[in-house]
């Protein structure tokens, strides 16, 4: 049997054009003050996003109704890797989280009427959107079975009550997803998601918070949830399947996180590189080492591995696998190795690492938060382990 890991030539054209448009559109910005702690503003998102466009690059992945090419999980492998070369770059062709899962999410299961009025301006980019699942306190974060926000049917309209927090995008947003426990009627304890427009009296943020990262527009909210009032046809899918639809959309959207990181992943080990070529020490550039030159090699290997991952988890998602072992295996596998080439990048550049003249201090913060959300690694881990131990791997 061939093994072919060549991709089709209309996506490694594609791939080219992205990389091409990060490398000489996009990074440009990375110096913009319309990039902040809490993420590149709307404004500056926007004037990245109509570059993206001039250039033919913008959200790719979107359904082709909309504009978009309609591209699958292993074609997104190289293209939104090319995006993640700028920790922009997401953002500027719109394949950055939430928007993106929440594409891939509304794109599967939301009715025609849902599709026209969330999907359609998500995916042209006309809007964004932030999906209300993560709850303070451990709530609905690593184990969803924690969800306290509830939902209860009085007449024709749901009444929601709750407190999300660490919910990406939601300060600008265009409308929320949000996912509730049932409280009464035949579905009792079970979750269901909703779609809300914003913004709304009854969502409120309460605060912004101040996190490691600052990659997405919008940063990270903690938010109250008090009295909102929903028409009975606002339940995105099905009543009680909510559990079931967010794993529609987790295990394509942790693998995407993998493939974007990936991409600042190889901008680091770049970056490094060209230190060690030129920068010179006890009579010799630093990639004469072997301590430094060792670095760069596991550096290699780490990207090699880690892409090698996210390309068979993809390859099952195309198939119409579900793929969840295999995209909770990339997710640690990824998210660990990003980190160690962020780190050994970082220290190879010396004190220049941990200045801002070069974007690896960035990235390194960034990479330490992947290890956290989406599920820490030790979630997985634990997850993965009680499979083999039962026999169901």
């Amino acid at each position: 049997m061939e093994l072919n890991f060549a991709p089709p030539a209309e996506v490694s054209e594609l791939a080219h054009l992205v990389s091409d448009f990060i490398r000489t559109k996009v990074v440009p910005y990375e110096k913009d003050a319309r990039w902040t702690s809490h993420g590149p503003t709307d404004e500056l998102r926007v004037e990245l996003n109509e570059l993206a466009r001039q250039a033919g690059v913008f959200a790719p992945h979107a359904p082709k109704e909309y504009g978009g090419r309609a591209i699958g999980q292993v074609a997104r492998a190289f293209v939104f890797e090319a995006a993640g070369y700028s920790m922009l770059g997401p953002a500027a062709i719109h394949c950055a989280a939430p928007d993106e899962g929440n594409i891939h999410l509304l794109a599967h299961v939301a009715r025609p009427d849902q599709r026209e009025h969330f999907l359609k301006p998500l995916a042209e980019g006309r809007q964004r959107s932030c999906f209300l699942m993560t709850e303070p306190g451990g709530g609905a974060g690593s184990d969803p079975g924690m969800l306290q926000t509830t939902a209860r049917l009085d007449g024709n309209e749901w009444v929601i009550n709750g407190r999300k927090w660490l919910i990406t995008g939601a300060d600008g947003a265009g409308f929320a997803i949000i996912m509730a426990k049932n409280e009464g009627g035949a579905h009792d304890g079970h979750a269901t998601l909703f779609l809300a427009d914003l913004p709304d009296p009854a969502i409120r943020i309460e605060r912004a918070l101040d996190t490691i990262d600052s990659s997405f527009t919008g940063g990270h909210a903690e938010i109250e949830i008090k009295d909102l009032r929903l028409p009975s046809d606002a339940v995105l899918g099905e009543v009680g399947k909510g559990f079931r639809y967010a794993q529609v959309r987790l295990a394509p959207a942790r693998l995407s996180h993998c493939m974007r990181w990936l991409g600042s992943a190889v901008r680091a080990q770049e970056i490094a590189t060209g230190y060690a070529r030129s920068r010179k020490a006890f009579g010799k550039t630093l990639g004469e080492h072997e301590g430094v030159s060792f670095m760069l090699a596991d550096n290699h290997m780490d990207i090699h591995q880690a892409r090698l991952s996210i390309l068979h988890t993809a390859w099952l998602l195309d198939k119409g696998e579900r793929a969840s072992t295999e995209s909770s295996m990339s997710k640690v596998v990824c998210s660990e190795a990003i980190a160690r080439v962020a780190d050994r990048s970082m220290q190879i550049l010396g004190g220049l690492g941990m200045t801002r003249d070069t974007v690896v201090e960035r990235i390194f913060r960034d990479t330490r938060a992947f290890r956290i959300y989406d599920g820490p690694s030790e979630v997985h881990r634990w997850a993965l382990g009680a499979r083999i131990v039962s026999g169901k791997l």
